[in-house]
């Protein structure tokens, strides 16, 4: 499982431009079962994406479709991590 953090490197107005094709692309990725969850950080410097992917290529190669990525407005950093603990009900996510 993967944590991606996306910091703008652009103002909030540019953003805004591309926010609906960025959402679009949160939507294939749900609907791919890959995101789990997904929001903006606070105060608003950025955003916080859930991701399950067979590993960090994959992760990488999702993220090179994100507009804000090929429109240079975050920069991405990704966290890999391994669920030990979890509340109840998020085990249909790890064993996607």
């Amino acid at each position: 499982m993967f944590v991606i953090l996306l910091n703008y490197i652009k103002t909030l107005e540019e953003v805004e431009k591309e926010l609906e094709p960025h959402r679009a692309y949160l939507n294939k990725y749900y609907s791919l079962q890959k995101f789990i969850c997904s929001g903006r950080q606070n105060p608003r410097v950025g955003g916080v994406i859930l991701c399950n992917a067979e590993n960090r290529e994959e992760v990488e190669t999702i993220i090179q479709e994100d507009p804000f990525y090929s429109k240079n407005i975050a920069t991405y950093e990704i966290i890999e991590f391994t669920p030990t603990m979890h509340a109840d009900g998020f085990e249909k996510f790890i064993s996607m």
